[in-house]
């Protein structure tokens, strides 16, 4: 800058420096940071994308695993049970009647326990499908009568079933299965925790739209009741009220889990209320589409959505008259060969064996039968695809 006199003439000149050393090493490291970050992000990106590959094939290979494990483990206890059920029936000494019936009972509580670790592994993966069908609220819960009544009886105790004639009446579509197990699961709990008087079931429908229904369940009982400390642990696996080593109620801790995974699946919430000493109301509630008359453009009362892949059936042979009734029996494994084919002779069926999908349409090519019992999972040709080709 020239700085100049009076007159305007230049007397010298200012000169003014910074030092910008800082300033652009600043600069130069932050342009290193910033390609650094674009590597990073590259990096990252692929890292993810690697990782989401990988998950996904474990997910994939998890499903298989589960398709592949509930075969395996049913398998050899649905020959467990068989060979225990046969020999139940030829044995004579009290004894051992006693201590076939224990070995029986204890088979299908391993079988049921088999299942829950299944189910629960499928909901967490969310694997789980449900089978849509029409049914009557009344027949879902006469077979949770049926099925519990008993037991109930046996405890002393009165299982009450209170819903309306209507209500009872009313066919809907939802996976009734499914919706039979969450019942069976919270009477169970119900009837394990109440050491006298009742337990109650009500059913009613609290919200009614054009074509759905969102349908109310409650179990009420007069048992011990639950703290509320220990109400928001209920619904987790593997977690009991009581986990000491000496409690009384024994269990697994999943069939409360299951229950708010299969709700929940039904587009609906489960809850309790309930209070130490003054019993306990499992409630749950979940959203069914309604069956109207055949005719009107919905399912009638016994038809099969078309979504669960229905397909027309023929007989496969006139009914027979005086001769036995022949039946083919495609099973490739050796024990429940043995023992489907004992049942069956023991009611005085004529069995022919199959062991695979193809031997079956070879079968069925030489001789006319009144019915097959087909299995599923097979070598050479599975059941799906033989009962497609029959």
């Amino acid at each position: 800058v020239p700085l100049r006199d009076r007159q305007g003439r230049i007397a010298g000149v200012l000169g003014v420096y910074d030092d910008i050393t800082a300033l652009k090493a600043s600069e130069n490291e932050l342009r290193r940071h910033r390609d650094h970050l674009e590597e990073l992000v590259a990096e990252r990106t692929l890292a993810l994308s690697v990782a989401k590959d990988a998950a996904e094939a474990a997910s994939r290979a998890k499903s298989s695993f589960l398709a592949n494990m509930s075969h395996e483990l049913r398998t050899p206890m649905n020959a467990i049970m068989g060979m225990t059920e046969l020999a139940l029936r030829r044995a004579t000494d009290p004894r051992q009647r006693e201590q076939l019936r224990k070995a029986d009972q204890a088979s299908r509580h391993l079988l049921g326990l088999i299942d829950d670790v299944l189910d629960l592994t499928k909901i967490e993966a969310e694997r789980l499908t449900l089978v849509p069908q029409a049914f009557q609220l009344g027949s879902v819960l006469e077979k949770t009568h049926a099925l519990l009544g008993h037991r109930a009886a046996e405890l002393g105790l009165e299982l009450l079933i209170e819903v309306e004639p209507m209500v009872a009446a009313r066919s809907l579509v939802g996976d009734s299965l499914r919706l039979s197990q969450v019942l069976l699961n919270l009477v169970g709990n119900a009837l394990k925790f109440t050491d006298a008087g009742q337990v109650v079931v009500r059913t009613r429908i609290d919200v009614e739209k054009p074509r759905s229904v969102v349908v109310r369940f409650e179990v009420d009982d007069t048992g011990i009741g639950i703290a509320a400390r220990d109400i928001p642990r209920l619904f987790t696996a593997f977690e009991q009220t009581d986990g000491t080593s000496t409690r009384r109620h024994g269990g697994t801790g999943l069939g409360l889990a299951i229950s708010k995974g299969l709700v929940q699946s039904m587009g609906g919430q489960i809850g309790v209320d309930s209070r130490p000493g003054s019993g306990s109301r499992f409630w749950f509630t979940v959203t069914l589409e309604q069956a109207l008359e055949a005719g009107r453009g919905w399912p009638g009362p016994h038809a099969v959505p078309a979504s669960t892949g229905a397909m027309d059936a023929a007989p496969l042979a006139d009914p027979p008259s005086v001769m036995p009734a022949r039946v083919l029996l495609v099973e490739d494994e050796p024990t429940n060969q043995e023992v489907v084919t004992e049942l069956l002779a023991e009611a005085g069926v004529q069995v022919d064996l199959a062991e695979n999908g193809l031997q079956a349409l070879e079968a069925l090519g030489r001789q006319r039968y009144d019915l097959v019992l087909m299995d599923v999972q097979m070598p050479v040709m599975d059941g799906l695809d033989a009962t497609r080709a029959i």
